[in-house]
């Protein structure tokens, strides 16, 4: 099914040269399948589905098709971080062990919200506290960061990619800080899925999703493993239907994650419904590290014969910048631009300049420098289609 169109400023031809690149890249197999939109002003000029939602072939994708958005989930805790602070529940400068008492002592006591969305913490970019624990409980999850992990700087003083801590603290402070004392899902569901109209997307797999749900493949094995309560696997955390992971565990089709887009790109609203404020986003996409590097991607970038480059983070998203560098939003994309990503499959990206947002959740997990130059190739061809 495909809606290729060259209405509000996209080229026709342009799109359907993007369409191919991914047909040709699923012929090679270099990933399973992909499911991507591009839109310009708000309307989709495309929106594809390509290939497969698993190794085998047996089952085509399709654009309604359910991803696990790994570190993509990032970007909805953010948000809720950014509404408890506009309601006044805390502040960018509070104390993370202000609100979560046992996240004391040392380095960390002085770690604040605002260092945890800058992934300028001082804390090490673990995956896992500890080998063996289950991630799909955060109350254990949080127990076992409290109990184990120590800073290893002072904050602020370098930028380290946070894969769990950050999110999995914040979470948890949310939950803490919620007059309703809602659960972390529950306060994600009330609070973006609905009003936003995102019916396939939810914390865990819920269970009339799991039919359409791509279950995470790793091509390239991860160096962990992510474990769930119900001992589904080496990966088992990933198709849990009561998981809350705010660092990894959302689920979601890319028309949603097209609708949470776009009520960034303009400015907190959509449809009536007003998210977040124009303020609050207007601080989250400025560059809050200047030109440190991101610690934990420059060992990748040093692996693989790049120059290290800025980290370009803003409040929690990955900014575009204006270096030249290997980056997942393209080399043309504004500076301004901003999104997230998910391991080896995963992005959104919004080029307020431009008008542009671009959504593209993939099948088949890829290692991360392949990832990176993946997305940078397609993200380049999407917008050197805008006209």
């Amino acid at each position: 099914m495909a809606e290729i169109q060259a209405e509000r400023g996209l080229s026709r031809e342009r799109l359907r040269h993007l369409k191919a690149a991914i047909e040709a890249d699923v012929a090679r197999k270099r990933y399973f399948g992909a499911v991507i939109a591009v839109a310009r002003h708000g309307v989709p000029g495309l929106l594809e589905a390509v290939g497969h939602a698993d190794r085998d072939g047996r089952r085509a994708l399709r654009i309604d098709s359910v991803f696990s958005l790994f570190s993509v989930t990032k970007a909805f805790t953010n948000a809720l971080v950014f509404r408890a602070i506009e309601r006044g529940e805390l502040a960018l400068t509070t104390r993370v062990s202000a609100v979560i008492a046992e996240f004391s002592g040392g380095l960390r006591e002085s770690i604040t919200f605002y260092d945890l969305l800058t992934h300028s913490s001082g804390l090490p970019a673990v995956f896992l506290p500890r080998p063996g624990l289950y991630i799909d409980r955060l109350d254990e999850v949080v127990a076992a960061l409290c109990a184990e992990l120590q800073s290893e700087a002072p904050p602020g003083e370098r930028v380290t990619y946070a894969p769990m801590a950050a999110h999995a603290l914040m979470g948890e402070a949310l939950r803490r800080l919620d007059p309703k004392k809602r659960s972390y899902r529950r306060l994600i569901e009330e609070e973006i899925f609905e009003p936003l109209a995102m019916r396939d997307s939810s914390i865990g797999v819920r269970r009339d999703l799991k039919p359409r749900h791509v279950v995470p493949h790793f091509i390239d094995p991860m160096p962990i493993q992510h474990l769930g309560h119900s001992n589904l696997g080496p990966n088992g955390a990933f198709e849990e239907e009561d998981a809350e992971m705010p660092w990894v565990g959302a689920i979601s089709t890319v028309p949603d994650l097209l609708r949470f887009a776009e009520m960034l790109r303009r400015g907190g609203a959509l449809d009536g419904a007003r998210i977040l404020s124009p303020a609050v986003l207007e601080q989250a996409t400025l560059n809050r590290t200047g030109d440190k590097p991101n610690e934990l991607y420059k060992e990748l970038a040093l692996a693989r014969g790049w120059q290290p480059y800025p980290a370009y983070i803003g409040l929690g998203f990955f900014l575009r910048g204006d270096a030249i560098c290997p980056h997942q939003f393209g080399t043309l994309a504004s500076p301004r631009t901003f999104g997230h990503t998910g391991a080896g499959s995963t992005i959104f990206w919004v080029d307020p300049e431009r008008e542009l947002t671009f959504v593209c959740l993939t099948a088949g997990v890829i290692n991360e420098g392949d990832n990176i130059e993946r997305f940078q190739r397609l993200s380049d061809m999407a917008l050197a289609a805008a006209e």
